[in-house]
Formats: C-alpha cells, sequence, structure tokens
C-alpha cells in the first residue's frame, strides 16, 4: 500500500474518533448569485453544443477579435447561492457546524437563492444586496464576472446598526472559528477588522477561537492595500489564532507584495518554498497555500504537504476553493494533524467537484475512505 493510501486510511479512522462534537462558527461578508455558464465553442444544433475546454482557448478566441468583432454565446447552466462566505458556510452546515452567517443576501428580504443556507443557519443578518457573478467555467478553471457595487454596502456602521457592539462582541468570541472571507471584493473589509481589533478582547489561551482569511484573488487591489490588510491580519494573533488561506495564485501575489526572497520568482517557486517563507514573513499560527491539484501549510511551524484527489473532469468547480477551505478549517478545529488538514480540505474540494455539492460529514468519510483506495491515481 502506498503511502498516501496508508496516510488516508488513518485519516478516516482519525474522523471515526473525533466526530459528534458540536462546532460553531460566525462567517460573513460577502453574498453573490451565481450564474453558472458554458462559453459555446461549436454549435451543432438548438439543442446541442460543444464548449471551450480550457480558460488558453476562450483567451484566444477573444484574441483573435482585436481590431475586429465577435460573437461569444454563453449557456447559462443553472444559478446557486455564490459568494466565498455563502458557500464555505452552506459546506460547513453540511458538515453539522452550527454557523452564524452577517453579509449581503438581500436586503429588505434575502434573496430567495439563499433560503436554504438562511434556514440552516442559527442565526443570519443580511446587511445589503448580493452581488452577481457570471461563473464561466473551463476544464482547468474559471473565469468569474462580478458586479459587485451592492457590496459597498456591508460596513462596520451597518454591522453595529444591525446588531450592536455587544453583540458583535458576543458572536465573535464564542464561536470556535471566525472567517473573514472575500476580501479583495469587499471595499470595507480593512475598516471592519481595525473595529475589530478596537473592540474584541485579548486572548492568550492556547484553545483560544480560529480566525481564518481569505483573500480572494487580489491582483486587482494597490499593493499597499495587500500590505495594509497583512498587517491588520497579524494583530489578530492577540486575539485568535489566526489562520490565512491562499490559493497558488494568490500566494505568489502576496509573496511579491511583501517582497519576499525566494530562490526564484514567485510564481516559480516550490509549493514548499513559497509556503514557508510565507509562514515566516506573516508570522501567524497557520498559513495555507492550495494548488489545484495539492495543498500545504504550516500550523504553529509545522509543515505538511498532501496531493489531491485529483481529476480531470470536474462537474463543477465554482466554489472548490471555498469547500476546500470548509473542510481545511474543520481539520482545524477537530484537532487533526497538519497533513490530515489539508488532506481533509483536499478531500472536501474533490467531493464538491464531482458531486456538485458540499459533503455531509458521513459522505466526507467515506470519500476519503474511496480515496484511500486510490490513492494517487485519478478516479
Amino acid at each position: 500500500m502506498s503511502d498516501l493510501k496508508q496516510k488516508l486510511k488513518q485519516l478516516r479512522i482519525s474522523l471515526e474518533q473525533v466526530g459528534g462534537r458540536q462546532l460553531s462558527a460566525v462567517i460573513g461578508f460577502d453574498g453573490f448569485v451565481d450564474t453558472i455558464i458554458d462559453v459555446v465553442d461549436k454549435r451543432h444544433s438548438f439543442s446541442d453544443y460543444t464548449r471551450i475546454p480550457t480558460i488558453a482557448d476562450f483567451g484566444a478566441r477573444i484574441s483573435r477579435a482585436a481590431g475586429l468583432s465577435t460573437n461569444i454565446e454563453f449557456v447559462p447552466k443553472t444559478q446557486k447561492l455564490g459568494g466565498n462566505g455563502p458557500i464555505m458556510a452552506n459546506a460547513m452546515l453540511s458538515m453539522g457546524v452550527k454557523v452564524s452567517y452577517i453579509g449581503a443576501l438581500g436586503k429588505p428580504t434575502v434573496n430567495p437563492v439563499f433560503q436554504s443556507l438562511v434556514d440552516g443557519c442559527e442565526r443570519v443578518v443580511s446587511l445589503a444586496q448580493p452581488g452577481l457573478t457570471d461563473a464561466l467555467e473551463f476544464n482547468d478553471g474559471k473565469v468569474m464576472l462580478g458586479k459587485i457595487t451592492s457590496l459597498n454596502e456591508v460596513t462596520w456602521e451597518a454591522m453595529v446598526e444591525a446588531l450592536g457592539e455587544e453583540q458583535i462582541k458576543e458572536l465573535f468570541t464564542s464561536r470556535d472559528l471566525v472567517a473573514t472571507v472575500n476580501w479583495t471584493m469587499m471595499p470595507y473589509m480593512n475598516q471592519i477588522w481595525e473595529n475589530l481589533l478596537r473592540v474584541l478582547p485579548a486572548n492568550d489561551s492556547p484553545n483560544r477561537p480560529i480566525l481564518f482569511v481569505d483573500l480572494a484573488d487580489p491582483e486587482k487591489r494597490k499593493a499597499e492595500d495587500i500590505r495594509e490588510a497583512m498587517g491588520l491580519i497579524r494583530r489578530f494573533n492577540s486575539i485568535f489564532r489566526v489562520a490565512l488561506g491562499l490559493n497558488r495564485k494568490e500566494a505568489t501575489e502576496v509573496a511579491e507584495v511583501l517582497g519576499l526572497k525566494l530562490s526564484a520568482p514567485a510564481a516559480e517557486v516550490s509549493v514548499e518554498e513559497i509556503t514557508r517563507a510565507l509562514a515566516e514573513a506573516m508570522d501567524i499560527w497557520c498559513l495555507m497555500v492550495h494548488p489545484t491539484t495539492a495543498a500545504a501549510a504550516v500550523v504553529d511551524g509545522e509543515y505538511a504537504y498532501t496531493p489531491g484527489p485529483y481529476t480531470s473532469r470536474p462537474r463543477l468547480t465554482t466554489g472548490a476553493g471555498d469547500n476546500f477551505n470548509a473542510g481545511f478549517c474543520m481539520g482545524l478545529l477537530l484537532g487533526l494533524t497538519v497533513e490530515q488538514c489539508v488532506m481533509l480540505g483536499t478531500a472536501t474540494s474533490g467531493f464538491y467537484v464531482r458531486n456538485m455539492k458540499s459533503p455531509s460529514f458521513s459522505e466526507l468519510k467515506d470519500f476519503v475512505e474511496l480515496w484511500s483506495q486510490y490513492g494517487e491515481v485519478e478516479f
């Protein structure tokens, strides 16, 4: 039996041993209505077409139109709840976590696409209308076309008006996990962080709550904004066990902004080198990097890496990273080893891209068992 298969077998045993514990989370602050779209390559009939398979092919189609014009057909496949926060919250609900959600789900009434999330949550506070995203899906990734003006209404003042500072303090100190995600598209996230730092009490307990942060593709933000965000994230060390999650592209961007000295350009170094370098530079409890086919993390100084259960034929990729985050955070909350945490993250996203939904805790255990039969072989 391969080393990976043995480790997955042990992860399955560990999940049996730690299952059943009641965990809680407060998650925010975005919200999107996602329209999942195929981009047509060739249309064979009114009902039959082949889609453009890769982002590179899509880019080439657009580039060929420079100086001319072109027509590109979008085929909406489904509409679903979207946004890093709602997808992560939905995944954690599926795994049995008690979730409170604060964000942009509709105002004055919640958009129907979020109704199942609202029904499952312990508490929901909606501050604004959701953003809108056209998610163009390809075999090698996705292109997200977002409309985010409504997210300007998600502010600290709106939170205080809806909850009051005392309830905010109670929510953000009494839950096992606090997750603030989609920094890039939330124009007032830094303001919200600054006020949380002001009102939340210091906590030096080794079992204090976890704060998980996801930037969500900061390429369009100015370098000084990213540096300011990194400084604010570090300051939460006095209140939470801080975990920053980055995909491989985001890791490159943050490394470049922080001016890390690496053995090669940030986009070219190994996952281990960039993960360790970022962890040292950020000086937080947990730094995680997840490429498409693998994941790595440093938690409290310990490094681990795992390949993922890769498939070349994903049925749904929009939300895969948020499901990874949910699974990884679940591992942290359950006190699993660093290696098991990254395995659980990749297993959660692996289940999601194959089944077009987030797994229950039982389904996640079964998927880990299935993966242990294949190991590094695609299935």
